[in-house]
């Protein structure tokens, strides 16, 4: 994507990059579009901040809001993990262009099938710095596109550390994406 410039239309919330803390931008602020991935933007103000805008408050930047739900409405039949898999792959990093499976930061993915025919999903990530605040923010996402599954009960998403993130975790197609090798 190339970076577009804004102005914001509507006062809006936003997570401040890397703190997580939630703030609201003010109607008329200039602001650059420097990625759009997922249903997310990340933007990235005169004074140099960047904040992380979601979909809901996607028309204060003149985009049209996305549900979460519209992907998820895309599986048919009963849940499998390639299903999460596929919802977790549009859960990016604000600050690096990559998705958090092809980042490494998913540990482990566990369905758990309960007797009404739905599942809980289980879910172990990291993020690539233990100081980020993010986490909270990127657990959430990756939560809220899970439970919007068919045949999904609950999602628990959890941040851990250990092992600790590593770039040779990351899969082939995230390594191509930044050029490591």
């Amino acid at each position: 994507m190339q970076h577009e410039e804004v102005e914001l239309t509507r006062d809006c919330q936003a997570e401040q990059i890397p703190l997580g803390t939630t703030v609201t931008l003010r109607k008329g602020t200039a602001a650059v579009i420097t990625q759009a991935l997922g249903d997310t933007y990340t933007v990235r103000l005169p004074n140099g901040g960047l904040y992380r805008i979601t979909s809901q408050e996607a028309d204060a930047l003149g985009k049209d809001p996305q549900s979460v739900a519209t992907t998820a409405s895309l599986h048919e039949g009963p849940l499998t993990e390639e299903m999460v898999w596929a919802q977790l792959k549009d859960v990016y990093d604000p600050e690096i262009p990559i998705n958090v499976v092809d980042l490494g930061l998913i540990y482990d993915l566990q369905l758990e099938p309960q007797a009404d025919g739905e599942s809980k999903v289980f879910v172990r990530m990291t993020l690539t710095a233990q100081g980020c605040g993010m986490g909270p923010s990127l657990a959430r996402d990756a939560q809220q596109r899970i439970e919007v599954l068919p045949g999904v009960a609950e999602a628990d998403v959890q941040v851990v550390w250990d092992p600790p993130w590593h770039p040779d975790m990351m899969s082939p197609e995230g390594k191509k994406k930044l050029g490591v090798e």
